[in-house]
């Protein structure tokens, strides 16, 4: 447990703990004494003012202690430290978290974790059939259920919500229900003006990696515009929560870059094949050899 009362032989080395800060600093900036605080027994820092103009608010730290029974005080260690109200620089802040939606240019590379919580290896299909397959147990389920809604009638005459998987819901799934469609004269003109601001020949899609096609954050849509188009979901990038042709990209493809590992040093390498002969004693200069003789 630290003690609260600083030892007496520990607090009273002053210039002690002074000559071991102006060692360590700056001619002239090691200002007056401030405090002893007791760090242990026997054991006690001193603080002194920095009258550096750099380091305003700061103070050197002296540690000194002594051993059980002895009257000698001895030099721990000497540090610069911030005080109180020391001017300090702003606390760093990792890029992936000072990013900001908008912040990317033309030209500019977002690397995508591996570990990435936003992104998660696609459905292969391999480990279960298809919802749609004759076998999945999902359509035996929605078969059963149509089976017992069946009623007369058109979509649109239904007088509750179709229920899912009935042949009312697969209607107003494609549009059946609505009464007007887009034409193809509409299909195009939308078509044109998503290209024009989220297409491939945009500068941020010339300077980009790759193309949204093979991008894991673009969401399908439906219909024919989606053999084209898709919707951006990446949140820093410039599209977020636009419609963006699939031959559109940006620096924040999922499969751009992978965040670098830091570089590890080569481990050292000891030539123990050749012997370096070290003499016991020191050989004279050639001044003092000219002298003797």
């Amino acid at each position: 447990m630290r003690s609260r009362t600083p030892d007496r032989l520990c607090a009273e080395a002053v210039e002690l703990a002074r000559e071991a800060a102006e060692e360590a600093a700056r001619p002239g900036t090691v200002g007056e004494h401030v405090e002893a605080v007791a760090d242990g027994d026997r054991v006690v820092t001193h603080y002194f003012h920095c009258a550096d103009p750099g380091y305003r608010g700061w103070r050197w730290a002296v540690t000194v202690a002594r051993a059980s029974r002895a009257r000698s005080v001895t030099l721990d260690e000497t540090v610069l430290l911030p005080g109180p109200d020391a001017l300090l620089a702003p606390e760093w802040v990792p890029w992936s978290e000072r990013l900001r939606p908008g912040d990317m240019g033309p030209g500019d590379l977002l690397p995508t974790d591996s570990e990435d919580l936003r992104l998660e290896p696609g459905y292969s299909g391999e480990d279960a059939p298809p919802p749609n397959s004759a076998v999945s147990a999902e359509m035996t389920a929605l078969a059963d259920a149509e089976d017992a809604d069946v009623s007369a009638g058109p979509p649109s005459a239904q007088p509750t919500a179709p229920a899912r998987g009935s042949i009312a819901a697969v209607a107003e799934e494609l549009g059946m229900r609505r009464a007007r469609v887009l034409s193809r004269y509409g299909l195009h003109t939308a078509a044109d003006r998503w290209d024009e601001s989220h297409g491939a020949k945009t500068p941020m899609a010339q300077a980009a990696p790759a193309s949204c096609v093979t991008c894991g954050f673009l969401v399908p849509i439906g219909g024919s515009l989606g053999q084209a188009f898709g919707v951006c979901a990446n949140e820093f990038g410039p599209a977020d929560g636009h419609v963006v042709s699939l031959s559109y990209g940006c620096g924040g493809h999922s499969e751009a870059a992978v965040m670098p590992r830091p570089p590890r040093p080569a481990p050292p390498v000891i030539d123990e094949t050749k012997v370096d002969a070290l003499s016991l004693r020191e050989e004279p200069s050639e001044d003092e050899t000219l002298g003797h003789a």
